[in-house]
């Protein structure tokens, strides 16, 4: 189906142009829950929080509560206007690329993790809907299928998440280039405390551990012995190719509990960078402290397929799919099965209006990072 425009454009949240928006102070639960005792937090002052995230970028603000609509799904491809009450984290002081003030920095970013102070835990918990949602990034056309519910089509298998873990883990068992599996053994993919396999959709590359990302670049690279291979900006090994890569280099395949897998074409794995191509794996033994020697999957592996997350089964699947066009989604309360299709944020920039709150429901507007509007 055609791709629709949205008519509206993103801007910042402002609690004072809010009707129902309030702060939330040191002394509400959701505040103790979040941070824990926080020293100097008393009754009258707004709760403070502090993100920092895998790539170094920050956001630090303070807590408000506010009216958020949504789209709920009432036929194929219809919708109509819901709201609920959620707190999220207004962004005071951003760093990183979160602070950038180029035209493709965020307004913000809606979290959808298992924490109760997710977006998703906050709307389950009020009845609205069930702990079950899936994206489909598109990178060949923009946007994509953001939804929560029970997908009903495609038919999609799934993995078992890793237990007692903070982010979305899955057990990998192989890594295979090509036709030919890598030498590895399983606890490669474990390191430390930190169990499992990381898929991250608020990352844009893939970060293997060293024992699995050396094997795995020196096969893809050893397809094309004559290659003139470089790094750029320290941190991107880079070469030309003129011919078409998916003819020329190998698939790559990752292999999990309960035989799913993870086929990962080269246009998916290498991106074009000042006229050459580069390779979006990425050595975790070279990061920082808090991602040294993960296994990270981010948007890299996870775009054109269509992503579920269930957590009332604590389990993870997808499948390759066309992001632009649309999926079946079942109705909690009904039974009924409706049709959701794709959207995408238009590049250009509109004149200042008024917007309004929008977040998802079984149906939302494209890449995972959600924008939060304004309240007018």
């Amino acid at each position: 189906m055609p791709q629709k425009k949205l008519p509206w454009y993103l801007t910042l949240y402002d609690i004072e142009q809010s009707d129902t928006g309030k702060l939330v102070y040191c002394d509400n639960p959701f505040c103790v829950g979040y941070n824990g005792p926080l020293s100097g937090c008393s009754a009258n002052v707004s709760c403070p929080y502090l993100e920092i995230y895998g790539d170094g970028s920050s956001t630090a603000g303070y807590f408000v509560k506010d009216v958020v609509l949504y789209d709920q799904v009432s036929g194929d491809l219809q919708t109509t206007t819901a709201n609920g009450s959620v707190i999220f984290g207004c962004g005071e002081r951003q760093s990183g690329d979160l602070g950038s003030d180029n035209e493709e920095a965020l307004d913000g970013i809606l979290g959808f993790g298992k924490s109760n102070s997710s977006m998703i835990s906050q709307l389950a918990s009020s009845g609205d809907v069930k702990k079950m949602f899936a994206h489909c990034l598109d990178s060949t056309n923009g946007g994509g299928i953001f939804a929560i519910g029970r997908v009903i089509q495609p038919k999609v298998n799934t993995t078992p998440m890793v237990p007692d873990q903070p982010h979305y883990s899955v057990n990998m068992t192989a890594v295979q280039v090509g036709l030919e599996l890598l030498n590895l053994t399983t606890d490669v993919f474990e390191i430390g405390d930190r169990k499992g396999t990381i898929l991250d959709s608020g990352t844009t590359l893939a970060y293997l551990p060293e024992i699995i990302y050396q094997p795995l670049v020196s096969k893809i690279i050893g397809q094309q012995p004559d290659l003139n291979v470089h790094t750029v900006n320290d941190e991107y090994t880079c070469f030309q190719y003129s011919e078409s890569v998916d003819e020329g280099f190998p698939n790559v395949t990752f292999h999990f509990e309960n035989s799913l897998t993870l086929n990962v074409h080269p246009h998916e794995y290498l991106f074009p960078y000042e006229g050459l191509w580069c390779i979006g794996w990425q050595n975790s033994g070279m990061q920082s402290s808090d991602r040294r020697n993960l296994t990270l999957l981010g948007d890299l592996v996870l775009s054109n397929k269509l992503v579920v997350y269930d957590l009332e089964k604590q389990a993870i699947g997808w499948t390759e799919y066309n992001c632009s066009s649309s999926i079946k989604l079942q109705d909690e309360h009904s039974g009924t099965v409706h049709l959701v299709g794709s959207h995408y944020i238009p590049s250009e920039s509109p004149p200042p209006c008024d917007v309004t709150v929008l977040v998802p429901f079984i149906l939302l507007l494209t890449l995972l990072q959600i924008f939060i509007h304004q309240n007018m």
